[in-house]
């Protein structure tokens, strides 16, 4: 189906050619013409016959009104000169008897140049005049093309549908969006009894959850045109440009009724009103009180739904919100367990996997992780078998890539003294012996020294469920845990180091969030006084006053500092009664690198592990292109610690 308002493009247009042309035309001879003069000296008549005079003069050309030539000047330097031409009888004879090298004249025939410096101007605007006109009459929005919709067109005869089947997980968004493709297919069924459909419809979550994707799959089912478009898209330095845009797309919209209107990151237009710094009208609240306009004025009848995605709902403008205009709020949350497993099957579907390898397993491994993070997961271990020249993917790829989106890349060439390493090491140790001797700690998954992206090892706790609500307790565990590396490297080394400066912020955080947002402190009561973690609102928030007192404030503060205390006392007291096993599990560090939860189980148990054989990790044809220098040859051979490498 072809949009038949869709226009010629502008470049195709014969005056918009013609135009061009004689721009650059014009703009070409003044340049050149600008370069000559820049070039020549202009002199006085009287200096000209001066030069002369000295026998200075090489070339003379005397046009009628002009005289051009070269002279040398007193360093012996040759330039070219131009002075004005006066009634001279002599100056032939002059320039005979002065012994003038060469000298002629010019005839009058340069009409063309001073033509164009004269009327070249006024011609361009009677041809940019021309072209605006034959714009405007082809539709009255065609002039500079500023105010058209850059809505791009999908869901046309031919192109790939994306339907729910492609949609793992979010199975309470797709029963909120089927009623709209059920709508768009059979408008009467809701129309004979009275109801009307939502006219807008705004998707909201977490960043990569897969909003877009329910928008194209609504499209896809409903068999619609789908005009899919961004909230920055709207908003540019012209004053009204905005507010056109919004009624071409609606335009668009009810010419090819019925279809769909997709706004990503409507947020880029639909912030709060009045919000700017000076509280001033802007061209992005002009746009979106256009929104608002053709919202409340289209009637879902001719079939045109909008549908809308942010991450920010909080700084949406109430307006907007209101039953009438996105009276269906969709939220698109994290994806659960299942879901997980689900989202694996569909990416890992395009991927040779190993028959062993159990989705489920890698969904417990990947909490929290939305669709994005685990596409990224399966996409890397297709790379990084690609890399070892594997034929399938394996668990150990899976591994590796979760680690790789969960901490970055391996930092193989970072190089750390022994010391450093055994540091690293008691840190990492101590983390995980507190998670292990806390009841209510999440399991500890794998401890590693390996450096990943900016930290030098890490610690991953997995929780055996998805968590929907956190006790005291728990919180109060977590503290423990984070103070875990900073308690081992003071019993051990009776000093503290740099390494936990990301521990003691996410303790703090903790801390903070049970005082003042959860109620779980005894001395300052339940009582929220933390107005959440979303950034300053300038317009909203920057003129709020605090309603804390100063005595509160010091009472709130002398609460996180005794709960954080708390949890570096409880640290330190698990490793100090548990220190033959902080010693014993940083020997296993030492020597493995990484430690799963078997071997953490088995070390807590005092059970010795199995002997331990270094695996290569570096593929025979990767050895071949690997120069030969000593150290990397020693890397590989293990000889030297692959982490220090």
């Amino acid at each position: 189906m072809k949009n038949k308002n869709l226009k010629a493009p502008a470049s195709k247009n014969p005056w918009f050619i013609f135009f061009w042309i004689s721009l650059f035309v014009l703009i070409f001879m003044l340049m050149n013409s600008t370069k000559r003069r820049g070039q020549e000296i202009q002199l006085d008549y009287s200096q000209f016959r001066q030069y002369m005079k000295q026998g200075s003069v090489l070339k003379v050309v005397v046009a009628p009104e002009l005289i051009k030539g070269q002279f040398k000047d007193s360093d012996g330097i040759v330039k070219k000169f131009r002075t004005t031409s006066m009634d001279d009888p002599s100056l032939i004879k002059d320039m005979e008897e002065y012994k003038v090298l060469e000298f002629s004249a010019a005839e009058r025939n340069n009409w063309l140049g001073p033509l164009l410096f004269s009327w070249g101007p006024i011609l361009l605007l009677i041809l940019f005049w021309l072209w605006m006109m034959k714009g405007m009459s082809g539709g009255g929005k065609q002039a500079m093309m500023f105010g058209k919709t850059k809505a791009k067109l999908a869901g046309l005869v031919g192109n790939k549908k994306i339907t729910f089947r492609d949609v793992a997980g979010c199975d309470e968004a797709k029963e909120e969006l089927k009623e709209v493709v059920e709508f768009l297919k059979k408008p009467s069924k809701f129309q004979k009894i009275g109801g009307k459909i939502p006219k807008g419809v705004l998707l909201f979550g977490s960043p990569g959850t897969g909003k877009t994707l329910l928008a194209k799959a609504v499209a896809g089912e409903a068999g619609v045109p789908f005009f899919s478009s961004s909230g920055s898209e709207f908003v540019e330095m012209f004053v009204g440009v905005g507010a056109s845009r919004v009624r071409d797309l609606f335009e668009q919209g009810r010419k090819n009724a019925p279809c769909l209107l997709f706004v990503d990151e409507i947020d880029a237009v639909g912030r709060h009103r009045g919000a700017g710094m000076g509280g001033g009208h802007d061209e992005r609240e002009q746009t979106l009180n256009q929104l608002l306009v053709e919202m409340d004025g289209f009637d879902t009848k001719e079939g045109v739904i909008l549908i809308a995605a942010t991450n920010r709902p909080d700084v949406l403008d109430p307006a907007l919100l209101r039953p009438g205009r996105f009276d269906r709020q969709v939220i698109v949350p994290r994806p659960t367990l299942k879901e997980r497993e689900q989202i694996l099957a569909v990416h890992a579907s395009k991927v040779k996997l190993e028959k062993n390898i159990d989705l489920n397993i890698v969904a417990r491994k990947t909490p929290g992780f939305v669709g994005a993070d685990l596409a990224n997961v399966i996409n890397e271990a297709a790379l990084l078998a690609g890399r070892n020249e594997q034929e399938t993917v394996t668990m150990e790829n899976v591994e590796e890539a979760i680690d790789r989106v969960f901490a970055g890349p391996e930092r193989k060439s970072m190089l750390r003294t022994q010391e450093e390493l055994k540091k690293t090491a008691y840190h990492e140790a101590g983390h995980a012996l507190v998670a292990k001797m806390l009841p209510k700690a999440d399991p500890v998954h794998k401890v590693t020294i390996i450096p990943r992206g900016a930290a030098l090892g890490f610690t991953q706790q997995l929780p055996e469920n998805d968590k929907y609500l956190i006790t005291k307790e728990e919180e109060v565990n977590m503290i423990a845990v984070c103070f875990g590396g900073r308690a081992a490297e003071e019993i051990v080394y009776n000093e503290i180091s740099s390494g936990a400066s990301q521990d003691i912020a996410t303790a703090t955080k903790i801390a903070t969030r049970m005082v003042t947002t959860f109620g779980m402190s005894e001395k300052v009561g339940p009582i929220a006084l933390d107005k959440g973690n979303d950034d300053i609102f300038l317009g909203r928030d920057i003129v709020k006053t605090s309603h804390i007192s100063e005595k509160m404030s010091e009472m709130v503060d002398s609460e996180i500092k005794r709960i954080v205390e708390d949890g570096l006392k409880t640290a330190t007291d698990i490793l100090n009664k548990n220190r033959i096993t902080l010693d014993d599990m940083v020997k296993y560090l030492l020597e493995r690198e990484t430690l799963n939860s078997e071997e953490i189980d088995k070390i807590t148990k005092g059970e010795p592990l199995a002997p331990f054989e270094k695996k290569d990790k570096v593929s025979e044809s990767a050895k071949k292109d690997i120069s030969d220098d000593s150290n990397i040859k020693g890397v590989i051979n293990g000889e030297t610690n692959p982490v220090g490498a």
